[in-house]
């Protein structure tokens, strides 16, 4: 049994009321470990370490802090077998995906921002006809907290960490309950990177207990959160009336658009990926499938095909392609929308079973699973699934896909395949969503912004956007006539 401990202070300590959680290995159901339920005794003791470190933190060179930053990034790239497992084990996503995507962008996340704040600058103005001078400055907020959700575990903590200490602020961070492994092993790295001391706390539990004692303490500035919509508007409920600063990344319902001029081979490769992968727990999968009429037919037969051939499998096989889903109340939720196929007028093709791996047969395994139908509007086309789920549906004109597109209430990103300038022009401009691939998916630079509209999020994250989340901007004026 792993028994895992809050990161205070530069140390690993137990649970002030000593409440655990298991951790569940999703590739076989067992218990594998332990995790704090920490409480708001927990998140005070983390907050009293930031608060001490926060001063001398902030004053801290960007010179130093880069370097430090850099040399995280340095360890974790060191330890990539070490993460990687542990992440396969905590998420059951393959090992294969866990070494190649999740912990180098975790390495990349702070690389990035280790470089990025020495060239995050001032901005100033002059006007001649007054004698004036304008100039403005960015101070670190303080104390932040930092939420992270299941799906992407290391990868997505550390794209809120990163910016926040690189821009001089102390972080009080929860990874999600259901993952914490990586975040655990994180504390080990910052450690030995020489982070001092409460720059850096990492506290588990639940979210409706120490996610929430984050979000409702009073000296907390701001609050970053990726994860489900439903929790977004709880955050967004107690953090707004306090006036702290939030950035919500939450929920997708990711339009896939398919022309008949696009180059069909790459896009055939790219949808069966950006169905998919990762079981389709990933908020940028691109999950309702609308191809034109004329395409609609073979495209249905090539891709079910396709899709038969990907290897579902433990996590530790090389060979798998498709792992377990997160944990059994997720697993049984995605199988709840699959039992409801007909009454929502849809039409299985393909998948919609769970496997049983040998030797694992209790572990959370599923086919990924295709279902056409035939109204944007039921309930599988308007409520996120989360899951190795996609549904497909034929369009004869541009005016209805688009129309369809966007009538859903969530708003985070889409993808267009056609080889049409203008058309891509037009979808791009009128799709309303955050991020819009063009004959690509999940190509994504570090310097561009991240987020959605609608439900899908409030703000932006990613370059100097997440800089300037995490400063507080204050303009002087000087008058020297």
């Amino acid at each position: 049994m792993i028994q895992l401990k809050n990161y205070i202070n530069d140390e690993f300590l137990e649970p002030i009321q000593n409440e655990w959680l298991d951790n569940y290995n999703p590739s076989n159901g067992s218990v594998y470990g332990q995790l704090p339920n920490s409480s708001l005794e927990d998140v005070n003791l983390a907050y009293e370490a930031a608060k001490k470190a926060f001063e001398s933190w902030s004053q801290t060179s960007l010179e130093k802090r880069s370097a430090i930053l850099l040399k995280i990034a340095r360890l974790i790239e060191d330890n990539l077998n070490r993460f990687a497992e542990a992440e396969s084990k905590d998420n059951g996503k393959p090992i294969t995906l866990a070494k190649s995507i999740d912990i180098p962008r975790a390495a990349s996340n702070f690389r990035f921002f280790g470089h990025a704040i020495t060239q995050f600058h001032s901005e100033s103005h002059e006007t001649k006809s007054e004698k004036t001078i304008n100039y403005t400055l960015r101070h670190p907020l303080g104390v932040v907290g930092c939420i992270s959700p299941w799906n992407l575990p290391l990868y997505l903590l550390t794209w809120k960490i990163a910016p926040a200490l690189a821009a001089g602020n102390c972080v009080i961070a929860k990874p999600s309950e259901i993952t914490p492994y990586t975040a655990f092993l994180l504390g080990e790295i910052c450690n030995e990177a020489g982070l001092p001391k409460g720059v850096l706390n990492i506290v588990h539990g639940l979210g409706t207990t120490t996610g929430q004692a984050i979000v409702e303490h009073p000296n907390i500035k701001a609050i970053s959160f990726t994860g489900g919509t439903e929790t977004g508007k709880i955050i967004a409920k107690t953090a707004a009336p306090m006036f702290k600063k939030i950035s919500l990344e939450l929920g997708g319902k990711n339009p896939n658009i398919i022309f008949a001029d696009c180059d069909y081979e790459k896009m055939l490769t790219t949808t069966v990926k950006s169905s998919f992968s990762n079981q389709g727990q990933i908020c940028l999968c691109g999950s309702r499938i609308f191809v034109e009429a004329s395409l609609f037919e073979q495209f249905k037969t090539d891709f079910i095909e396709r899709v038969s051939q990907l290897t579902v499998g433990h996590p530790s096989n090389e060979s798998t392609q498709v792992g377990a889903l997160v944990s059994k109340a997720h697993i049984e939720k995605v199988l709840s929308f699959i039992d409801r196929v007909d009454s929502n007028g849809g039409k299985l093709l393909h998948g919609g079973k769970r496997v049983r791996i040998k030797g694992h047969e209790d572990g959370y395994y599923l086919t990924p699973t295709i279902i056409q139908v035939d109204s944007n509007s039921c309930h599988l086309n308007q409520e996120e699934i989360f899951g190795p789920v996609v549904t497909i549906m034929p369009f004869d004109s541009e005016y209805k896909v688009l129309e369809m597109a966007n009538d859903v209430k969530y708003g985070l990103s889409a993808t267009v395949w056609t080889n049409n300038l203008k058309r891509s022009l037009f979808f791009s401009e009128q799709l309303e969503c955050g991020i819009i691939w063009v004959n690509t998916w999940m190509q994504r630079d570090l310097r561009t912004p991240f987020g959605g509209i609608k439900s899908s999020g409030v703000g932006r994250e990613g370059g100097f956007e997440a800089l300037r989340f995490f400063t507080e901007t204050k303009n002087i004026c000087i008058n020297y006539e």
